[in-house]
């Protein structure tokens, strides 16, 4: 396969974003993707808050150099304000999970309320706001509680996430976040205290395109994109083609773009054309 090598920033243009809230779902590198967005975004010299309605951990310097930590709005925009003078990118949460560091030797953050993410966004601060709106406990696929994803009212583009990690595995909670769930969508039974039934690329599409699945709650009018991740061997590529194949015979036109890719070796495929991310170092 040719590999075709491009200068421009690819997470940008590969999913159409432009100025507005973007809310990040599914499972297998929300957070990677978060961050590289938001990245692109400052280097153009353009504003970007990085945030979360649910929890998330406290960033790496070279995921957000920037971290404000505060329930108040005019603290966090008076502290915005002076550090977009340093940076273009800033990361905001309401608090700490507490405990989460004694337990887990990491920080985990709690994020805001739609209701703050409206506020913050009407500032006018930040030309992109990007959410991740549920959490997959780091597994590579998931089906969401009844009370996920949290979309705040203002999103104009959600970005949907499965890790092709998890085709071919089995349906438990090593590979899948709220495996019981994911069961009760998709019809594969939990495989619990047996090697059990594998993940299939079949279960996929129909938890992509339940009711109840990762767009669960998401209005219909709000444009959508898929990005199939973890294609870091061939089959996973394979699974990621059959999922594709899948979706359009399936009539799908709940997503706008479907792309298949590797956030860590850093390549996608449109149209099955290998391109290279940029480096990021």
């Amino acid at each position: 396969m040719n590999i075709q090598h491009r200068t421009s920033n690819i997470e940008r243009s590969m999913f159409d974003v432009q100025r507005g809230v973007i809310s990040l779902v599914g499972a297998g590198g929300k957070t990677t993707l978060m961050f590289r967005l938001a990245g692109e975004f400052a280097r153009a010299g353009e504003t970007v808050l990085t945030t979360t309605t649910t929890k998330i951990f406290f960033p790496l310097p070279r995921q957000s150099r920037h971290v404000i930590i505060s329930e108040n709005l005019t603290e966090i925009v008076e502290q915005a304000h002076a550090l977009l003078h340093q940076s273009h990118h800033v990361t905001a949460a309401s608090g700490y999970l507490p405990d989460y560091h004694k337990k887990n030797g990491a920080r985990k953050l709690v994020g805001f309320q739609p209701a703050m993410i409206q506020r913050l966004w009407e500032t006018g601060l930040f030309r992109h706001i990007l959410v991740e709106a549920d959490g997959a406990a780091q597994r590579p696929l998931k089906a969401p509680a009844s009370h996920e994803p949290v979309f705040p009212p203002q999103t104009q583009k959600v970005l949907a996430l499965v890790g092709l990690k998890a085709v071919g595995k089995p349906l438990n909670e090593k590979w899948v976040f709220r495996p019981e769930i994911y069961s009760q969508l998709s019809g594969l039974p939990t495989c619990s205290y047996c090697p059990g039934t594998p993940v299939t690329p079949e279960s996929v599409v129909t938890v992509l395109l339940h009711p109840k699945g990762i767009l669960q709650g998401c209005p219909a009018d709000i444009p959508c994109d898929l990005f199939l991740n973890q294609a870091d061997d061939k089959h996973a590529c394979d699974a990621g083609r059959k999922i594709v194949s899948l979706l359009s015979k399936r009539n799908n036109n709940r997503f706008d773009q479907v792309w298949i890719g590797s956030l860590k070796f850093q390549y996608v495929w449109n149209n099955f054309k290998r391109i290279l991310f940029k480096n990021y170092g």
